[in-house]
């Protein structure tokens, strides 16, 4: 009777897990346009490397997906995650935040990687390339110092 049980909640949560495979969130995975940070702003190529490969997944309209984004419920997870750092942040939208808003986000930028609080550790434990170190901190928050600067010198 326990066997017959066990097999019966076995088979059923395989079957819940098929049936999950046909609900899939929405890629976010758009063109490249003008409105990204990095036309709007001189970044160096050591600080828009550092950008791109530990913020852009959440922070931006184009995700790299790994293997395991086609599966749910990580595809789910996967999703919400970046929705909530594109609420934050959207380096794909930078030219249409106002010149205040630009200012505020890049000094939160340098705040939440000096505080470590982005990238996120979850994010950490399957993206090496994404961790931060101390140099790459300070040429990121040297940087976003000096385009606030230069965002409030040009009055437009």
């Amino acid at each position: 009777m326990k066997r017959k049980i066990i097999f019966s909640v076995i088979g059923f949560l395989a079957l819940a897990f098929i049936v999950m495979q046909f609900f899939r969130p929405e890629k976010n995975d758009a063109k490249v346009t003008t409105d990204e940070i990095i036309f709007q702003l001189d970044i160096p190529a050591g600080v828009r490397k550092t950008i791109v490969a530990s913020c852009y997944d959440c922070h931006s309209n184009q995700t790299q997906y790994p293997w395991y984004a086609n599966i749910a419920p990580v595809s789910w997870m996967l999703a919400n995650h970046v929705k909530e750092g594109k609420e934050k942040l959207n380096f794909s939208d930078w030219k249409n935040y106002s010149r205040r808003d630009q200012i505020g986000l890049l000094d939160e930028i340098c705040e939440v990687v000096t505080n470590e609080e982005m990238p996120l550790k979850s994010y950490l434990l399957m993206h090496s390339n994404a961790i931060l170190l101390e140099h790459q901190k300070k040429e990121l928050c040297d940087w976003t110092s000096e385009a606030a600067a230069t965002i409030m010198q040009n009055k437009e």
